[in-house]
């Protein structure tokens, strides 16, 4: 039996079983225990690989593929409860696109289908979203920018945007922000996203994990990895995200 296999069978016993020691009570048979007369010694027995009726499992082994199985469970659980979206009766184009990217930008990896980006990219590492809104914000004021989506999701709550008790647009704290009425306009860089702002091509974002830049130019290819989807919502003015995928390994 290879490791792999060694570790199957493990798995199927330590989610049979709730305790090793009742994992060494299923290979004692009626008979072991008639002529020992001791359940303790059958048990050290079975332990042993002296008696028993099927696989021989050490007590570490069990112990540590339990705990590794109920540690992955409850981190399943608790990335479940993490993600903001989940449960809500999302009607709008853009939210529902949002909602589709939550976990991948969240948690730093890529577990999208071929419905969601181009077949080329499913076997990548890392997906992370650039958002573009333009629209008026509670003062009347037309204001458009740029969101590093990953960035937005670690520092505040989404569950105020996914339930729609707050409108999501650009601040001057994100990667960039425009002000068409007073004409105020600020770049950052993100932890993600580093700003090139002063180039012939216009604004450019360079990806800092794999250093692949992102042109948001519509009339230019986005770059390498990289996807442009419109958005067709009612909510905003103009939406547009930016699929990037780093392939570089981590």
């Amino acid at each position: 039996m290879d490791q792999d296999e060694g570790l199957t069978a493990v798995d199927n016993i330590v989610t049979q079983f709730n305790t090793y020691e009742d994992f060494l009570d299923s290979q004692i048979t009626t008979i072991d225990l008639y002529y020992l007369e001791d359940e303790s010694l059958a048990r050290q027995l079975v332990e042993l690989g002296y008696r028993g009726t099927g696989e021989i499992v050490k007590r570490e082994d069990f112990e540590a593929r339990k705990a590794a199985i109920d540690i992955a469970r409850l981190a399943e659980r608790t990335q479940k409860k993490t993600l903001t979206s989940a449960g809500k009766d999302l009607q709008d184009n853009f939210l529902k696109a949002l909602a589709m990217r939550e976990e991948d930008n969240r948690n730093g990896k890529v577990s999208v289908n071929q419905q969601r980006v181009a077949a080329a990219y499913i076997m990548s590492k890392k997906l992370i979203t650039v958002i573009f809104i333009r629209d008026k914000n509670s003062h009347g004021q037309e204001v458009s920018g740029y969101i590093d989506y990953a960035h937005r999701l670690k520092t505040e709550d989404f569950e105020l945007y996914f339930t729609g008790k707050r409108r999501l647009l650009p601040r001057p704290t994100d990667l960039s922000f425009y002000n068409w009425d007073n004409h105020i306009a600020v770049c950052n860089s993100s932890p993600n996203y580093q700003v090139m702002a002063d180039n012939p091509e216009g604004l450019l974002f360079k990806y800092k994990r794999d250093r692949k830049i992102l042109n948001v130019d519509p009339k230019a290819q986005p770059g390498d990895n990289s996807a442009r989807i419109p958005i067709q919502t009612e909510l905003y003015m103009h939406v547009v995200l930016f699929d990037h995928i780093s392939r570089r390994k981590t």
